[in-house]
């Protein structure tokens, strides 16, 4: 990897994000520009979301221990939960998934048939008691923001559901610029930490079988859910290392374990499945690869920072002003680097990353202008202040906009 790559050096040098060992390992804090990227992040997928059926919920961070005892994951992932806390009478846990609570959710409320698929979608936080020798950066943290959905259906509606998640993965990456190295089908080992039920893990292994038909995969023991098979979509970092983003699961388990049900045309009561996916997974790792992927040098959607505006002296400081006052009215991010920064120079390499620079000189003032110079060394020259704002304006909030393209 090329070590001005690596998300933990430049997200520091970016100011995206930091750690402090009071805060403690494995923690890390968002600077604003670092929350400007996470806001941009989760706005995307809620919308894509949206557009694709989903209802978005919250629940609670704490579950009591009996709902993960219920689940499973107090017996098959309790080395990996942090420990209880008493409140009076009862033992409550930061909770390590959301699946838990999604499930009770939709308990909550009694359903027919047509109203399934049901796709419940939150970008929630959950908590898992990872060892420190393994922590890093964003890409492995205790405090972890997910990407999170479930799918209530019908047996028969189970592979559909888990190809449109799928598809919508691939568009995510596409639109943020990330390619998967490989497509894995998970698999359960032999080691204890599975559910003992032979007869769900192929009647699921099957179904994603028949979503992953015309995907080439490679088939992975024992890195499956507990409760189930599961897709997983591999990346690589810039330095070789894979790790997984997203994923695809199938569960009859949890739909038995918390006894839900829906009414089918037969007027009986029927168990409905529960898909499990996740676009981008963890907010954390996701920008983590962003960051590496990228070189920091971030989509213009996602940039924290689209538009720097640079006077080429004090006496130009009001008209840099004002443009970056109109550039943030039209929703762009814009920011003034002014001659107190430094020489002109010094303040256009700090802006490297900066998607659109435009310089105010003495000419330019007079002549409403800007000296427009693009990251990727394009100078399209001076352009009308009013026709820069239209075209930074169009292509601000566009993930699939070129930075630069002819009106």
């Amino acid at each position: 990897m090329n070590p001005m790559h690596d998300h933990r050096r430049l997200g520091r040098e970016l100011d995206l994000f930091d750690t402090d060992p009071l805060m403690g390992a494995g923690l890390p804090y968002w600077l604003p520009d670092g929350a400007v990227v996470r806001h941009v992040l989760e706005e995307y997928v809620r919308e894509v979301e949206r557009a694709a059926g989903y209802r978005h919920v919250y629940s609670p961070v704490l579950g009591k221990r009996e709902l993960y005892e219920i689940s499973g994951h107090w017996s098959h992932y309790g080395d990996d939960m942090f420990p209880p806390m008493r409140l009076g009478g009862e033992e409550v846990v930061l909770r390590p998934s959301l699946c838990p609570h999604h499930a009770l959710i939709y308990r909550s409320r009694s359903h027919s048939y047509r109203e399934l698929p049901l796709r419940i979608a939150e970008l929630g936080g959950m908590y898992r008691s990872e060892l420190s020798g393994v922590l890093g950066g964003l890409t492995r943290v205790r405090s972890i923001q997910l990407n999170d959905a479930h799918i209530f259906c019908t047996p028969e509606q189970a592979v559909a559901e888990a190809r449109a998640a799928l598809a919508l993965i691939r568009r995510a990456y596409d639109d943020l610029g990330i390619r998967a190295s490989r497509y894995r089908l998970s698999l359960p080992g032999d080691s204890g930490k599975y559910v003992a039920d032979p007869a769900l893990w192929r009647r699921a292994t099957a179904l994603l079988e028949e979503v992953l038909d015309g995907v080439e995969y490679e088939s992975v023991e024992g890195e499956a859910a507990f409760y189930g098979p599961k897709i997983d979509v591999q990346i690589t970092d810039p330095a070789g290392r894979e790790s997984t983003l997203s994923t695809v699961q199938i569960d009859f388990h949890q739909p038995e374990r918390f006894d839900l049900h829906y009414i089918g045309p037969d007027g009986g009561k029927h168990r409905p499945v529960m898909v499990h996916r996740s676009i981008i997974g963890s907010v954390e790792r996701a920008v983590a690869h962003l960051i590496e992927a990228h070189g920091g040098a971030f989509p213009v959607w996602l940039a924290p920072v689209q538009l720097v505006v640079l006077p080429v002296g004090h006496a130009q400081e009001e008209r840099a002003l004002d443009l970056v006052r109109r550039a943030e009215a039209r929703g762009v991010r814009a920011e003034l680097s002014g001659p107190g920064h430094g020489t002109l120079g010094t303040r256009v390499r700090a802006a490297r990353l900066v998607p659109y620079q435009a310089v105010i000189g003495e000419r330019e003032a007079d002549s409403g202008c800007a000296a427009v110079r693009l990251r990727d060394g394009r100078r399209p020259g001076a352009v009308p202040v009013d026709e820069l704002l239209e075209r930074i304006g169009a292509r601000a909030g566009d993930c699939g906009a070129e930075l630069w393209a002819a009106a």
